[in-house]
């Protein structure tokens, strides 16, 4: 069993990054991250970690506007890189970095080197389900995200509260800090199907190999039985589910 992952229901995700700290008279409604995917030319990674982590820092260094690069680690994806700006709201997006050398330095030192440009996504945090009080602002103190995405079962998107509650309630009865979070996808994307994602946020793999109990702490918390009604309103409520990690990329980042 895993660290603070089941085999079914754990939340991962993406989160996206490090909360910043912001003056609670400009604290934005809510807190949502922009993902881009990319796909490396391997036979330039060094000119184009250079140029990446030179282009962040000067345009994405700090604010509503900072980015963060991960590597996918696991999975189809495996290799592919994710662009992060954020956290954001819709209106901060009126003022990104465009101007002032910003499009034109993207455009001549960081595309040259990426092979393709895939999805690009607004995931939202969830408002009331998550356990993301313990990450300190503005560092990347967790380093691993062990993301699962989450395709909706049509029609029956009622259950996905109760459903993530009852997780929520259980990393939270663990033994030690257990960062996770819940994320919405803010648009449709046909067939991907990428319409939640749940975050367990890790300082190392070894956590992986921890066991947490994780059925016995679930029913406690829950009721008796409680983990079976889970796994049955899991199969009624998701048409399906995957999983990725990803892996914090120092030297691309804007930090």
């Amino acid at each position: 069993m895993l660290k603070k992952i089941n085999s079914t229901i754990v939340l991962l995700a993406m989160v996206f990054g490090a909360m910043l700290t912001i003056n609670a008279q400009d604290a934005p409604p809510y807190a949502m991250w922009e993902t881009i995917m990319l796909t490396p030319d391997n036979t330039q990674l060094k000119v184009l970690s250079e140029n990446m982590r030179k282009h962040n820092q000067t345009y994405h260094g700090a604010g509503v506007h900072k980015s963060t690069v991960w590597s996918i680690a696991t999975g189809p994806n495996v290799g592919k890189l994710v662009w992060q700006m954020g956290p954001t709201t819709y209106t901060h997006l009126d003022n990104r970095p465009a101007e002032g050398g910003h499009d034109e330095d993207w455009r001549d030192n960081v595309m040259p080197y990426i092979k393709k440009m895939h999805t690009a996504e607004y995931w939202k945090a969830h408002a009331s389900i998550g356990n993301t009080d313990m990450i300190a602002p503005g560092a990347i103190t967790y380093p691993i995200l062990f993301i699962r995405f989450w395709e909706i079962e049509p029609g029956q998107g009622f259950s996905i509260n109760t459903f993530f509650t009852r997780v929520q309630n259980t990393v939270k009865a663990l033994d030690g800090e257990n960062p996770w979070g819940l994320y919405t996808n803010e648009f449709r994307q046909g067939d991907l199907g990428r319409h939640l994602a749940s975050i367990s946020f890790m300082k190392t793999w070894a956590e992986l190999d921890i066991d947490v109990n994780w059925v016995e702490t679930f029913n406690k918390v829950n009721g008796n039985n409680a983990w079976q009604n889970q796994q049955n309103m899991g199969r009624t409520t998701f048409k399906n589910s995957w999983d990725e990690i990803w892996v914090y990329d120092k030297n691309m980042s804007g930090d």
